[in-house]
């Protein structure tokens, strides 16, 4: 039982008000991330999904606003990337939600349909999966990087700003993650917002409840912030 003298204690009185500080701010960013100028789609993109080839505007499946998850599978890949696989397992049970609130949810990725169809199948998945295979979507959306094609930029940066940034080379090729949303009025489709990297955090509400916890996410990846606590060794 807590002793009713260490609680509330001056340290969480202070890491409260940065939470409120933090909680204001998240507000903020999503008014500004709304308000986000909308860019005309001309370009006709077409996927290959369970019910035959489909526009960008048919993925809508006659909703006003499409969130686009753009899933790390490439051709012949035997499994979808470890990060996007637990990305989805949390927003199988967000889609109904979702759908109820005029927006609908699909994963793309530049993989042939039967290969991801198989994932899918595998995986127990139930949300849209939909194959660009083909197609310029993941190029244009900076999800598949090939200087081949176009020069290549992720996360808004160009490979140079990113090496100058971290100090440390950094990959410009092949299969990235992120997310994009769309809004559509008629037969016309705008693209409203794209997130890449630590961006598509929200995603996964594993990290949220992890994050609270004293041994926090238990990651070892290079890219983790200084300070992450790592997993505990048992002697």
């Amino acid at each position: 039982m807590i002793e009713a003298s260490l609680f509330p204690c001056v340290a969480r009185q202070e890491l409260l008000a940065r939470e409120k500080e933090l909680t204001r701010l998240r507000d903020e960013l999503n008014a500004k991330r709304r308000a986000l100028p909308w860019v005309k789609v001309e370009k006709a993109y077409a996927f290959e999904t369970l019910e035959g080839r489909k526009t960008l505007a048919e993925l809508f499946d006659g909703r006003s606003q499409l969130i686009v998850h753009h899933f790390m599978f490439g051709p012949g890949w035997e499994a979808g990337c470890i990060g996007c696989s637990f990305a989805a397992d949390h927003i199988e049970g967000t889609r109904v939600h979702l759908e109820h609130h005029d927006v609908s949810l699909v994963r793309v990725s530049r993989a042939p349909l039967a290969e991801i169809d198989a994932y899918r199948r595998r995986m127990g998945w139930r949300v849209t999966w939909v194959s660009s295979h083909g197609s310029d979507f993941n190029y244009d959306f900076h999800v598949t990087l090939d200087a081949a094609v176009a020069p290549p930029a992720y996360n808004y940066r160009s490979r140079e700003e990113l090496e100058a940034r971290t100090g440390e080379p950094h990959f410009m090729s092949g299969e990235g993650h992120g997310l994009s949303v769309f809004f559509r009025l008629s037969e016309e489709v705008f693209h409203s917002y794209s997130t890449y990297a630590r961006g598509c955090e929200s995603l996964t509400d594993a990290y949220a409840l992890l994050d609270r916890t004293p041994y926090g996410r238990q990651e070892d990846f290079e890219d983790s912030p200084p300070g992450w606590p790592q997993r505990p060794t048992y002697g």
